[in-house]
């Protein structure tokens, strides 16, 4: 059992229909047929949204994915229309709010991965491949990849497992022109962002993106929902990588870790929920988001 600790009752803004409640947004229809996206400060770790939000965590989520799209734009469109908040909407909205066109989305993450660890190194460990992709024999935890790779995976509910898939099966989910698509713009995208991260300090490990299609006779493909952000990639400090073990990281490790620990006094293999976090977890937490909007912009968040 997962999914929503304590599952929240979302806003009633006038002109707005609530669509969906995620993890991390919400998701609410406009007059106009738009999308208004809205994130949230929860959190979420083992397939559980936690009860303890972590502040800021959603405006720091917006602001770095705009920051992101703005140097993507050249690669592939994004969705985004404007950042006006609502009328009516509360003024918790402010920095957080992102009006957005209406796509098809493609049912597929699309993940690329420059390194090897998390579920990529469990299929490595088992049989050599990644999605199905041959690779050396003697990578580690955090091995920088021969070359950057297209691991693409089935989109799951709150509190189920994104799957991994092979190439193959996405081209006989979404025919092989979306497919070839899809992975020429995900691979070009993370090359993109890799370099700028790298040029700041820090290693880009791997990121998955949504894309949709926008509607009419000549559809193009546009990135959607967040981008690039700790929530979506792994950020590793370059200073600090080591293959071989697990990579300190810009993102809520903290609170894994917290929560596979004995002080946290819970046990994931049962159906409890997780516990509410303690506040230097929560601090912590936001430290790193903080710092690694700091790094990759440029600007002080606080």
């Amino acid at each position: 059992m997962s999914g929503f600790v304590e599952k929240p009752e979302p806003a009633q803004v006038p002109g707005l229909v609530h669509l969906h409640t995620g993890k991390v947004r919400d998701l609410y229809r406009n007059d106009a047929g738009d999308l208004v996206m809205v994130a949230s400060d929860r959190t979420s770790a083992f397939d559980w949204v936690l009860p303890t939000e972590i502040p800021d965590k959603g405006r720091i989520l917006t602001q770095l994915s705009l920051w992101w799209f703005d140097q993507l734009a050249d690669l592939v469109p994004h969705h985004v229309i404007s950042t006006d908040v609502p009328a009516g909407a509360p003024a918790d909205w402010a920095g957080r709010t992102m009006v957005c066109r209406s796509l098809d989305m493609v049912p597929v993450e699309c993940v690329a991965r420059g390194y090897l660890t998390g579920s990529g190194l469990k299929e490595y460990e088992e049989n050599r491949t990644v999605c199905g992709l041959a690779l050396p024999e003697g990578l580690q935890d955090g091995s920088r990849l021969p070359a950057p790779i297209f691991t693409p995976a089935t989109k799951a509910a709150v509190g189920d497992h994104d799957e991994n898939v092979s190439y193959e099966e996405v081209a006989r989910q979404v025919g092989a022109d979306t497919a070839a698509l899809l992975r020429q713009t995900t691979l070009a995208v993370y090359q993109r962002a890799r370099d700028i991260a790298g040029e700041r300090g820090i290693i880009l490990a791997d990121t998955k993106f949504e894309f949709g299609f926008t509607h009419g006779d000549e559809p193009t493909l546009v990135i959607a929902d967040e981008v690039l952000t700790p929530d979506s990639s792994r950020f590793w400090p370059a200073d600090q990588w080591q293959p071989g073990r697990s990579q300190p990281s810009f993102d809520k490790q903290f609170v894994r870790d917290w929560l596979s620990g004995p002080e946290s006094g819970w046990d994931r293999t049962t159906e409890q929920p997780p516990p509410p976090l303690p506040q230097h977890i929560v601090d912590q937490t936001r430290a790193k988001y903080a710092e690694a909007y700091r790094l990759l912009t440029g600007l002080d968040w606080d």
